[in-house]
């Protein structure tokens, strides 16, 4: 008899350990071989570990469960626990999304981590406001111009078909007399290959990614900002664990965001050796192209600024001080 209620004891265990374990669902909208990808696969095995197996997350890339501009909404909903956001894809719901895009504010990774820290109190109440946590955000490397005609002036991007995957970049086709045309990363080869664009703005991380030099074969390395991409979790979702398993959580996402920044400044000049690997040219851009494009970035932080209003100059201010 004792043994039977030993057995029986047993199974109830082994029944609460697996009721137990909460899984959640990570869509991202890159592939497997970006970095941020790497980051996340990393830090999804801190957590299970962290956690002692209590909290499983399956990590779905390249956009296989929501497309990019859909995650944010699907977190928001709790269809899926926990997400990657590029920030600046929601610049048209909130000033704040768009910060980290705007040209020439912040042009290098420690002006960039600065700019995050000015900016984090400030994305944290809007995503509470909505019902969702920041656990950390990293860095894309540095942006430049992907195109194959000659660019040495503003005036020269004039009519160029342009990939905007944001409100961001479809600003600064209007600016320059570009056609915006939008089309997310899971798509971007097949419309350079179909020749619905013919040129973008982005890191040498999405040129190598997309194989974009197999068909457009100069990259201008403006170094014009650093967007980034936040992975945020549905807030209710997060209050649903014990108080060990929140911990861990936070304690890998801190992990993460450490490990993420220095890993996009590594792989930026791995991935731009890629590209040259691969025929493509990385170019210096001429002074007056340059120039030009610093007066489209001043007028973009004029513009944001007006949009933003307080909490907008309050940004600006805490990361010039």
């Amino acid at each position: 008899m004792l043994r039977k209620i030993t057995l029986f004891a047993g199974s109830v265990l082994l029944a609460a350990t697996a009721q137990a374990q909460t899984k959640w669902d990570l869509p991202s909208a890159y592939p497997p071989s970006n970095f941020h990808v790497e980051n996340l696969n990393q830090f999804v095995k801190d957590v299970g570990t962290l956690s002692n197996g209590k909290l499983a997350i399956t990590v779905h890339n390249n956009a296989s469960l929501y497309k990019a501009p859909e995650i944010k909404r699907a977190v928001q909903g709790n269809q899926a626990q926990i997400g990657e956001i590029l920030l600046t894809n929601f610049a048209n719901e909130a000033p704040v999304y768009a910060l980290d895009g705007l040209p020439f504010l912040a042009t290098g990774y420690d002006a960039s981590f600065k700019l995050y820290q000015a900016q984090k109190p400030f994305l944290e109440k809007k995503l509470a406001s909505q019902g969702m946590m920041l656990l950390y955000a990293v860095a894309w490397p540095p942006q430049g111009i992907f195109a194959n005609k000659d660019i040495k002036t503003v005036a020269d991007m004039k009519g160029l078909k342009w990939r905007a995957y944001s409100p961001v970049t479809a600003r600064i086709a209007e600016l320059v007399g570009a056609q915006p045309v939008t089309v997310q990363q899971a798509e971007l080869a097949q419309a350079m290959a179909t020749g619905v664009i013919d040129s973008y703005m982005s890191s040498a991380s999405t040129g190598y990614d997309t194989k974009t030099y197999e068909y457009i074969k100069k990259f201008y390395d403006t170094q014009a900002w650093l967007p980034k991409n936040a992975i945020i979790v549905n807030k209710r979702a997060f209050d649903a664990l014990d108080p060990a398993t929140q911990q861990a959580l936070k304690k890998a996402a801190a992990q993460a965001e450490e490990r993420g920044w220095k890993l996009s400044q590594e792989k930026n000049t791995w991935y731009q050796q890629e590209l040259t690997r691969n025929g493509m040219a990385i170019v210096t851009p001429t002074p007056a192209l340059t120039q030009g494009l610093q007066k489209v970035g001043e007028q973009m932080i004029a513009e944001w600024v007006k949009s933003a209003g307080a909490d907008g100059q309050a940004m600006i201010d805490a990361y010039r001080k």
